[in-house]
């Protein structure tokens, strides 16, 4: 099994900065994309930040110049650095993992609860 911890969600006013977390743990052999998904009351799911094993990024347009994704040394954590962050960053922001169990398999796991932005003052 695999399993995904998120943290750093919280409470910020606007113009403010967060710094999001994610680390994948289990039976994995290898992974490959990490991301970022996050989704506000009333919408759908949508795509923030990804980044390959080999350190390509991809932002959604709503991203770019100010969140930066990015991962740890272990390459099991994933990071995403929101700054000058709004209103409309509010959300509850999920982890996804791609990656390959012991039989080469290839998976994808989200996160299961997510970690709450608010953006407020």
């Amino acid at each position: 099994q695999v399993q995904l911890a998120e943290s750093g969600g919280g409470l910020v006013q606007p113009g403010g900065s967060l710094r999001l977390s994610c680390t994948a743990s289990g039976s994995i052999r290898s992974i490959n994309d990490m991301g970022w998904y996050r989704q506000a009351p009333g919408k759908e799911r949508e795509l923030v930040a990804t980044i390959s094993s080999g350190g390509n990024t991809n932002y959604a347009d709503s991203a770019k110049g100010r969140f930066s994704i990015s991962r740890g040394s272990a390459k099991n954590t994933v990071y995403l650095q929101m700054n000058s962050l709004k209103p409309e960053d509010t959300a509850v922001y999920y982890c996804n993992v791609g990656y390959r169990d012991y039989t080469y398999v290839y998976r994808i796991i989200s996160g299961d609860q997510g970690t709450q932005v608010t953006v407020s003052s």
